[in-house]
């Protein structure tokens, strides 16, 4: 019987997240480095980067965003 060969995912470097804010908004496939996620604090990390993205983009467009209520994986 052959083997047959698993095509190994590649790693493009990023981890998508889903981000629900106390408003009711949702935002889909964030990008995060996925060198700050899967350590001892888990996804902790990636709120910080997002919550901290989220002020950059409010800053340059005047638009302040609401507070992050969670944020899930991405199912992709």
């Amino acid at each position: 019987m052959a083997k047959v060969k698993k095509k190994q995912q590649a790693d493009n470097g990023f981890v998508l997240f889903d981000v629900f804010y106390e408003d009711g908004a949702r935002t889909s496939n964030r990008k995060v480095p996925s060198a700050l996620v899967g350590g001892l604090d888990g996804d902790e990390p990636a709120r910080a980067f997002l919550e901290e993205q989220d002020n950059k983009i409010a800053e340059m467009s005047g638009n302040p965003r609401g507070p992050i209520k969670t944020i899930t994986r991405s199912a992709v």
